[in-house]
């Protein structure tokens, strides 16, 4: 199940059944299924602690994805952080909802277990993103 929390933020995300359908799609896409995954939204301060707390990095992100996946089922808890994905529509001139849905798609493809260490894992993730950011545009 997918589940949509907020911490620290005023936030409101009214696309909840369509998101839950198109992650779904990704996973079954990707031969997954989905588990239990929380997309918690939040404030930068909020992610900034989670990323000291839990991961002793002392920086700003717009996702931090724990993965708690056994065998093909997909669980994890995606923290975005609203503020970043906000920043980052304006620098890279995309609209909010779409920057949003990136950062969502590229949390779920992190538990799938692609990874963005290297310019070659890089490409791969963005050209995953691109892929399935065009078939919500489906649903």
């Amino acid at each position: 199940m997918i589940t949509f929390h907020f911490e620290d933020t005023k936030f409101e995300f009214k696309r909840k059944v369509l998101t839950r359908k198109w992650l779904k799609l990704v996973a079954e896409s990707e031969i997954r299924r989905v588990g239990d995954i929380a997309v918690i939204f939040c404030s930068d301060n909020y992610i900034l602690d989670v990323n000291r707390r839990y991961l002793e990095h002392d920086y700003f992100t717009d996702i931090i994805t724990f993965d708690y996946c056994e065998g093909d089922r997909l669980s994890g808890d995606l923290f975005i952080s609203v503020d970043t994905v906000r920043e980052n529509s304006v620098e890279y001139g995309t609209d909010f909802d779409e920057e949003l849905d990136r950062v969502i798609v590229h949390g779920v493809l992190h538990l799938i277990g692609y990874d963005d260490h290297t310019e070659e894992e890089t490409a791969q993730m963005r050209a995953k993103e691109n892929y399935y950011l065009s078939l919500k545009e489906l649903l």
